[in-house]
Order: C-alpha cells, then sequence, then structure tokens
C-alpha cells in the first residue's frame, strides 16, 4: 500500500523521519514556506495531557530519564526489590533505558560488548575498549528532548577549528559568523532565557554574541548552590595540564549563569519556571521548551502531517536519488500482541532524523541491509557523547545551608575552563553545578533517610550506624540534606571510528528489524581529561572547605583505569556522531547543510552530523543545523 497518488505523483514535498528537535524544526520551516510535508513518526502520538506521564513518574521506583514515558517497563516490584525489564524483542520501538544498561540483550535494547560478556581492556595503543555506551534516549513523538535538562549553550569559536587551531580531530565546514545567525534563529525558536552581560566573562574562552544581541528572555535566578560555589572559587586558577607538559597555563575558575530553555517571563504560551527540579526528566507545568512547541507550530502551518507508529525500514535508492521510504505502521493490544503493515511514501526529498543511534541504523538496513550514503565508510562511526565524571561533597556543619532540591536542575556552571592551550593534549570540559543536592550520585534524598531509619550508611553520612526516628530523624536529614551539592564534568570526547554503531546481526525488535549494536571505548586523550578534572573538583571542594564523598570506581559497566587510578563514567544523553558533516565525500557522511553526499535528495540531520562533540551541550547547535538545513531544502524544492 502506498501513500503517493496512484499516478506517481508525490503527495509530498519532503518526507521527514523522526519528530525530535530537528525534524521538527525543518517541518515548521517547510510548512511556512506552502510545502506539504509528511512526518514518520515511530513512536505513540503526543498527548492532549501529560497527566499520565506525571502520574507514571511519580509511582515510578526509578527516577530515571525514561520513568514517565508510556511503554517501556513494568515498574512493578519483583521479588528481589528489582523492577522487571521488558524484552525488546517484544517491543514494536523500544529504547535504551538506563535501567537497562550493563543488562543483557533480552533487557538492553542496544547490544553491547560489556553485555556478551567482554571486559574493559586495552588495546595495545592506550585506547580502553570494550566499554558501556551509558547514554539514552526516547523513540516518542517529540523524540528524546522530552527529557532534556534545557541547557542552551553555544559553542566556543575554537570547537568549530580544533584541526585548525590544536591540529586535532576534524574542524566543522560551517564558520563561526553564520553559526551565531543559527544560533539566534534557534534561541529565538526555544525561548532561551539568559543574559549577554551575564555570559561576558566567557569571552575569554572565545564566546562572542553579534554587537546589540540579546536573549529573548531575562535569565533565570542563580540558586543558593550556584552562590556559595561561586563565592567558594573566586580568585582561584587551575593549571591547563597537571604535570605541566606543552601547556604550563593557568586558568581562572568561575561560575556563569547557564542560558536556558525555560521561561523566566511568559513566552509562547508557557508559564514560567517555578522551581521544580525535575526537569530530567519531565517539566511539570510545561514551562520548559520540549520538540512538540515546535511540533505544534508546524502542524498549525496547514501543510505538516504526522504518521505515529510508523516506523520506516527501507530508504530507496536509484543512482543518486532516494526514490520512497518503506515503513511498518504498527499497534499493540493490551496483551502485548503487535501487528504490522508496511507501507511506502514517495516525496521530492527525504529527511532523516530520527536520532544520531537510528539515523545509522536505518542507513545501514536500507538497500536490503548493504547501506546507502557510505561510500565514506563513515556511517555508524564516530558515536560520541559528553561522557561525564560526577563528583559530590558536603558544605561544612559551620557554614550556612545551601538547600538544594529547589529550582531547575542545574541553573549555573564553570565554563572558563572549556578551551586553552591543554586542547593538544586533553579534553576540553565544561562543569555543571546540581541544585537536587546528593540525587543524582546516590539517590538522595531516599538513601540518607533510610540509612538513618535502618542503622545502615549507603549514602555515607550515617558512619556510626544511628537509627533514627521522630523529631532526632528530622533535625539530622534537614542538617545534612540542606548541605549537600554536586558537581557534574562534561569532556569534549574524541571521535573514534572504532566507536561504532552497526546492525547486530542476531537480535531483533518486536517488529523484526535488526537491534543497533554498539562498540565503545575511550582513548588517552579524553580519559586524561577525566585526571584532570578529578583534580580540579577536589580542588575546589578543598578551597570551599566542603568535604569531598566522590565515589570514583562503582564496580560496573561505566569504570575504567587510567594512570593506575580508577574512574567512573556517565552518560550525559548527548548522543553524537554517526553520520559526520564534511567538506570531502571521502571522510564524511553529509555537507555543511546535511545534505547526503551520495545521494542528492536526501538530508541526514541532528546531532549524528557533529564532527566532533565540542564543549556545549548539543540541543541549541542541532537546532540551528536544522533551520540551515531547512533553507537549503526550500532551495533545492525550488531549483
Amino acid at each position: 500500500m502506498s501513500t503517493s497518488t496512484q499516478a506517481g505523483t508525490p503527495e509530498y514535498d519532503v518526507i521527514i523521519v523522526g519528530a525530535g528537535v530537528s525534524g521538527n524544526t525543518i517541518a515548521w520551516q517547510l510548512g511556512l514556506a506552502g510545502k506539504k510535508v509528511l512526518i514518520l513518526e515511530a513512536g505513540l502520538a503526543v498527548p492532549d495531557s501529560r497527566e499520565d506521564y506525571m502520574e507514571n513518574f511519580y509511582l515510578a521506583l526509578a527516577k530515571t530519564p525514561e520513568a514517565p514515558y508510556p511503554a517501556l517497563a513494568d515498574r512493578k516490584s519483583t521479588p528481589s526489590g528489582g523492577i522487571n525489564l521488558p524484552n525488546p524483542a517484544q517491543l514494536p520501538t523500544p529504547r535504551a533505558t538506563v535501567l537497562g544498561l550493563g543488562k543483557a540483550p533480552d533487557a538492553s535494547y542496544l547490544v553491547q560488548l560489556q553485555a556478551n560478556g567482554t571486559n574493559p581492556k586495552p588495546d595495545g595503543k592506550g585506547n580502553v575498549r570494550g566499554l558501556q555506551f551509558s547514554s539514552t534516549y526516547e523513540r516518542i513523538g517529540g523524540g528524546t528532548s522530552w527529557h532534556w535538562l534545557g541547557t542552551s549553550l553555544r559553542e566556543l569559536e575554537n570547537d568549530l577549528q580544533m584541526k585548525t587551531k590544536y591540529g586535532v580531530f576534524q574542524d566543522w565546514p560551517v564558520n563561526y559568523t553564520e553559526m551565531q545567525g543559527l544560533w539566534a534563529q534557534a534561541e529565538k525558536a526555544i525561548g532561551v532565557a539568559a543574559s549577554t552581560v551575564q555570559q561576558e566573562p566567557l569571552e575569554v574562552v572565545g564566546l562572542q554574541f553579534p554587537p546589540g544581541y540579546q536573549f529573548p528572555m531575562g535569565p533565570i535566578p542563580m540558586s543558593i548552590v550556584d552562590q556559595t560555589v561561586s563565592g567558594g572559587v573566586a580568585g582561584m586558577q587551575v593549571p591547563g595540564m597537571l604535570d605541566g607538559d606543552g601547556d604550563t597555563n593557568m586558568y581562572d575558575v568561575f561560575v556563569t549563569p547557564t542560558p536556558q530553555g525555560r521561561n523566566s517571563e511568559p513566552y509562547q504560551d508557557r508559564r514560567v519556571c517555578a522551581g521544580n527540579t525535575n526537569c530530567i526528566p519531565i517539566c511539570p507545568i510545561q514551562a520548559k521548551w520540549d520538540p512538540t512547541v515546535t511540533l505544534g507550530e508546524a502542524l498549525d502551518t496547514g501543510n505538516v502531517t504526522v504518521s505515529y507508529q510508523s516506523v520506516a525500514v527501507n530508504v530507496a535508492v536509484e543512482g543518486q536519488n532516494a526514490t520512497r521510504i518503506d515503513y511498518l505502521v504498527w499497534s499493540s493490544d493490551a496483551n502485548g500482541n503487535i501487528t504490522k503493515e508496511m507501507k511506502s511514501v514517495t516525496g521530492k526529498v527525504y529527511v532523516l532524523a530520527a536520532h544520531a543511534i537510528e539515523n545509522a541504523k536505518l542507513l545501514l538496513m536500507s538497500n536490503n541491509r548493504k547501506g546507502i550514503c557510505n561510500k565514506s565508510d563513515q556511517v555508524g562511526r564516530n558515536l560520541m557523547d559528553h561522557v561525564l565524571y560526577l563528583s559530590w561533597a558536603l558544605i561544612d556543619e559551620n557554614d550556612n545551608p545551601i538547600w538544594g532540591y529547589r529550582g531547575p536542575l542545574a541553573t549555573s556552571g564553570i565554563e572558563s575552563l572549556r578551551d586553552g592551550a591543554f586542547r593538544k593534549y586533553r579534553s576540553s570540559f565544561r562543569m555543571e553545578i546540581g541544585n537536587e543536592g546528593w540525587n543524582f550520585p546516590s539517590s538522595d534524598p531516599y538513601n540518607t533517610t533510610m540509612d538513618f531509619i535502618q542503622g545502615t550508611n549507603n549514602a555515607q553520612l550515617n558512619k556510626n550506624g544511628q537509627r533514627l526516628g521522630g523529631l532526632a530523624l528530622a533535625q539530622q536529614l534537614n542538617n545534612l540534606l540542606t548541605r549537600q551539592f554536586r558537581i557534574g564534568v562534561m569532556f569534549d570526547q574524541a571521535p573514534l571510528p572504532e566507536n561504532r554503531v552497526t546492525l547486530d546481526p542476531q537480535y531483533t525488535d518486536g517488529l523484526g528489524l535488526p537491534r543497533p549494536h554498539i562498540d565503545y571505548g575511550l582513548d588517552p586523550y579524553t580519559m586524561e581529561g577525566f585526571r584532570v578534572a578529578k583534580d580540579v573538583c577536589s580542588k575546589i571542594y578543598a578551597r570551599m572547605g566542603a568535604t569531598e564523598f566522590t565515589k570514583t570506581s562503582s564496580g560496573d559497566t561505566g569504570d575504567f583505569t587510567y594512570k593506575g587510578t580508577d574512574y567512573h563514567y556517565y552518560g550525559a544523553g548527548h548522543i553524537m556522531g554517526t553520520h559526520r558533516m564534511g567538506t570531502d565525500p571521502n571522510l564524511s557522511v553529509v555537507d555543511a547543510s546535511q545534505r547526503s553526499h551520495d545521494v542528492t535528495n536526501l538530508w541526514i540531520v541532528g546531532s549524528g552530523s557533529f564532527p566532533t562533540a565540542c564543549t556545549a551541550n548539543p540541543t541549541l547547535t542541532l537546532m540551528g543545523l536544522a533551520f540551515k538545513s531547512a533553507q537549503s531544502i526550500l532551495t533545492a524544492l525550488a531549483s
């Protein structure tokens, strides 16, 4: 069955796979221009009300990024106190979940080396291979950014020219001046709250704004946690390299407010942020922008249609042109029985906006599993994340409380260490200051509360094994929980061709489609960043007079050893690479407008196009690039 007219004339100008940030932005711009657009979305339809999602979140035993969203897991307790995870082979659109990390393929959508019993080990080149890729993503209408934090940082100028400036990685095929205009478009579309005056100190690392530029809204106030850290690090400097080799400079450490995609005033008919701390996984009042906002604007043009529960399985190509997309429309009954129907649709232009991993999977599945757009052999390669080092501490009892667990999840960070001569030798990083106490590192306030009720010490604050109740318990918890804070350090991970997505030859999903197989590891450039970041965090806590409680090894799939020291990494949810941009078709998959080098009417968009991870969270940049792609598509349609 085809959704095209029987005469063979395409019913739509453009077919877009995926209703996430990039897909919705492109659909919106094309719809405004009068183009007929069909979006194929694998997941369920966007609900009119998010009350059910909030109920899921409130009742979930584990408050993970996926907790609010449907059809993922039976969240009832098992006899062992765990949580049942569904078998991805029985779900039509399974997805990577925090609870599934490190699990066998019957509980983990992503098939990984670790799950098959391969332990992390050096490869003889200084790299550690066989590590767990620890970032997750959604497959629902609106995409993975339903549970984004809202961080809306611009990249630095040197982020885009690493090869030219520091002799490592690849340069981006777009320049900083052009990106400034694209970021401004994205900031307006999202509604970013920030102040250029507050960002001016970051000129020292190359952050620039056009003269007179102002954000759409004023900034979100700094939290008491932010203010305390800012005062504590005042005047602090740290070395670019711990051993001084290659970079003997000292770098200033200071706190700046973080531009955020949430309302500080009424904007786009959305409410003002009320300070809820569960921005990840869901804003309870929708003060935070998410892709459904832009999807609504696209639908309002009257030119955009969405087909939900529609999984693209093949992009047909003849010569240098895509000719149709084949997709499965699925449904599932109350017993989990799946039905599916194959359909096809034709358009003049095709856009893959599914996700860095899902785009690669679709490209590799196409052409009878021979793949398309891969003359460069770069499809699926250079998988990256802003791998995250987490540290946490307790403010001294004699100091004032800092009152975590209030305000958005993160409102400020240390951005002053994102660039310097050290980037020739090691990964740079940004430091996010958390407002949620020790919720991330130790599931507080739950663990500390239970420790003092049961006499345990899981959160490390009840070393004497006290058992308290009543007023004594309340006083102890008030004393401890109001002094907790954490710092998350996110790294500019090296793009390694060995870090890749392929089609797993054995495991399939509920539609019979191959699941992504992930090969992943870290190199010395990235691991040296961890070594420096650990030292910087410890120096910050010491300068503040705070007691550090960081555990650098957890005994699970996120551990590695570098220069004799154990480290633990987390996923930041910033999945990049797999179809990178470039000017050379032999080294890249798409050009600067994210148009395929190999298939002239196919655009492959999103953070998978990033040649490097850079130092900023990716959402603002991938939306900016979507505006560029939309314009190039309109130009192509007019020719």
